[in-house]
């Protein structure tokens, strides 16, 4: 079997998700362990039994819609790769524009926490584009930060990593700034999402009734650990950065929405009033 051939059947398996050639020229390359462009200048190549065997098991993984980044094992983030598999919500690109808007207001020296890290790749990409800031990241989930850690090693980045639910790890702790991209899809979604997505760890992607739970907590307990005049950076779910910017007026000034590579209101941001620092949101 050659690699247009290769390529032709897997296609043809592949046909109820989005992009089934580019994804079968993603598992072919990675079977054969190539790039995407030096396999399809050549695609009279024939496969061998080892390259041919590896390729099926990973189309039958994602004819069963298995996410592609958890069956290649990366994603790239900000520039840098991240391992992806099943303990983490997968890295998207939509999220390099809150990693954006915190480097903005991140200055060496910073102390800056990533809550709800995940595979780590926000508080790793802000360490690796910001060597001078200190950052710390938690997660509620031990399997997560075990990969965040993975990552953290892999890419050589000093981040400090502490198990618990949101600021609990911290609690006498303040940062300059603070980011996350925390669940908020709404509960009644479940079960009704692209299957894909449904394979990814649902701890890390609903968010009650109205997908603005963690908001709600971010913002009542944010004013507690950032210092003067520090910024709070969210990322927010379809429809729901206008909800999020509220959340934050009482505490916060100099709020902005912010959109992502395809133009969606994506992040909000806010500097917090000087005069409530330390105090919770009532």
């Amino acid at each position: 079997m050659t690699v247009l051939e290769a390529l032709k059947a897997a296609e043809k398996r592949l046909q109820a998700i989005p992009e089934p050639r580019l994804d079968a020229e993603y598992l072919l390359a990675e079977a054969l362990g190539m790039s995407r462009l030096m396999m399809l200048v050549d695609k009279s190549r024939t496969l061998t039994e080892a390259e041919a065997a590896a390729f099926e098991r990973m189309v039958s993984r994602r004819e069963a819609r298995e996410p592609l980044q958890y069956i290649l094992g990366s994603q790239s983030f900000m520039g840098f790769s991240f391992k992806t598999d099943p303990r983490a919500l997968i890295p998207r690109n939509d999220t390099e524009a809150l990693c954006e808007e915190a480097l903005r207001h991140i200055r060496p020296g910073d102390a800056v926490l990533d809550l709800c890290a995940g595979t780590g790749a926000l508080g790793i990409a802000i360490k690796k584009l910001c060597p001078g800031a200190a950052v710390t990241a938690t997660d509620i989930s031990e399997a997560a930060l075990s990969l965040a850690q993975e990552n953290a090693q892999a890419l050589h980045a000093d981040v400090r990593f502490l198990q618990g639910d949101l600021f609990a790890p911290v609690a006498a702790e303040q940062f300059r700034v603070i980011v996350s991209n925390p669940p908020y899809i709404p509960d009644a979604l479940r079960g009704h999402l692209q299957e894909e997505v449904e394979k990814e760890p649902a701890l890390a992607l609903f968010a009650g009734e109205d997908g603005l739970d963690f908001y709600r907590r971010i913002a009542i307990e944010a004013p507690l650990h950032l210092s003067p005049g520090g910024w709070l950076c969210l990322e927010a779910g379809d429809g729901e950065a206008a909800a999020v910017a509220a959340l934050l007026k009482n505490c916060f000034t100099d709020i902005r929405i912010l959109p992502d590579l395809n133009g969606l209101d994506r992040v909000v941001s806010g500097r917090l009033e000087a005069s409530i620092q330390g105090t919770p949101f009532p």
